[in-house]
């Protein structure tokens, strides 16, 4: 089968497309062909290696331990493993599989996996997994979201931001959005009741309080942050720079009810209620870009850029 490998770290040209042996699922595991798949953070970061320290938590010290990345996927089942309940082949399912989705082929364990409702496309569900559970987990279970709150999301048009402004409104919230300027109408369509082009106006500088922050472009001083949050408010990194992730962390020890940083974690649940959601119309995929499995390169390049409104997909097949 045909597989986007990288054998060092470095930058995007690390990406070659090979031909590698086709995976043979294990007990509790799901073989799928793979119809797409979605970039993310998680896996730019891989190639990147950056930071250093995600050598020292499993992706191999000195060169990659998982030469396939692509966490995301959505595809259709062609064989199961033992022990495997919820599916046969056939069925079209979408999850999150940690690595190996930039393949024609991909083994998933069965509970990182749910049905794909039949009115989303592979792309949209591909699209899906990682960026809407650490939106959702974010909200929910670090920031205790309930209803009439104000709601601020910042880099809300990316992959995570475009979710988390649709999964905020969800829960009967008042969201802003923070975004640049040609994204506006964008994150304007998706739901939010105001919208502020950061390059033009410093939002932590009105008047406005806000019971949530959900910042998923974390760059700012928190301090800068702690201003326009409102008594009893929380501040929720879900991305950014390695620095302030880590700063939040650290003060999270001591404002552990105020400030959280969220890593997604793979709930079959979570999983089942986003599926739900995306089928009920109540949130959507915003999809800027696609390329094909052999532009997975061109892809990574594209997304470290910044500018992409929504996510990066990578279609697999026809």
């Amino acid at each position: 089968m045909k597989a986007v490998v990288y054998s060092k770290y470095g930058s995007p040209d690390v990406l070659r497309l090979e031909e590698v042996d086709k995976p043979v699922p294990e007990e509790g595991e799901l073989l799928l062909k793979v119809r797409a798949a979605s970039v993310n953070a998680y896996d730019w970061r891989h190639v990147r290696a950056d930071p250093f320290l995600i050598r020292l938590m499993g992706a191999g010290l000195f060169k990659p331990k998982h030469r396939i990345l692509g966490a995301d996927v959505a595809g259709e089942i062609e064989a199961i493993g033992r022990q495997v309940t919820q599916f046969k082949p056939g069925d079209a399912v979408f999850g999150e599989g940690g690595y190996g989705a930039f393949a024609e082929y991909v083994c998933v364990a069965e509970k990182r996996c749910v049905p794909k409702p039949s009115g989303l496309t592979f792309e949209e569900a591909a699209a899906a997994p990682m960026a809407a559970l650490t939106a959702l987990q974010g909200l929910r279970d670090e920031g205790h979201i309930r209803a009439g709150q104000k709601v601020l999301i910042n880099g809300a048009s990316g992959g995570v931001g475009t979710f988390a402004v649709q999964i905020a409104k969800s829960f009967d919230t008042e969201v802003t959005g923070a975004c640049r300027t040609t994204k506006m109408d964008l994150v304007r369509s998706l739901g939010a009741d105001q919208v502020v082009d950061y390059t033009r106006e410093d939002v932590t500088r009105q008047e406005r309080r806000f019971d949530l922050i959900f910042d998923v472009a974390a760059f700012r001083p928190v301090s800068e942050y702690k201003r326009i949050l409102a008594p009893g408010g929380r501040y929720i990194v879900a991305g950014g720079s390695i620095a302030r992730i880590f700063q939040v962390m650290f003060l999270s020890l001591f404002r552990a009810k105020s400030m959280r940083v969220v890593i997604a974690r793979v709930v079959q649940q979570d999983l089942l209620l986003i599926a739900e959601m995306m089928a009920a119309g109540k949130v959507k995929a915003v999809i800027d870009k696609r390329f094909p499995l052999n532009e997975t390169a061109e892809a990574f390049r594209y997304f470290e850029e910044g500018r992409a409104r929504g996510k990066v997909v990578i279609t697999v097949g026809s």
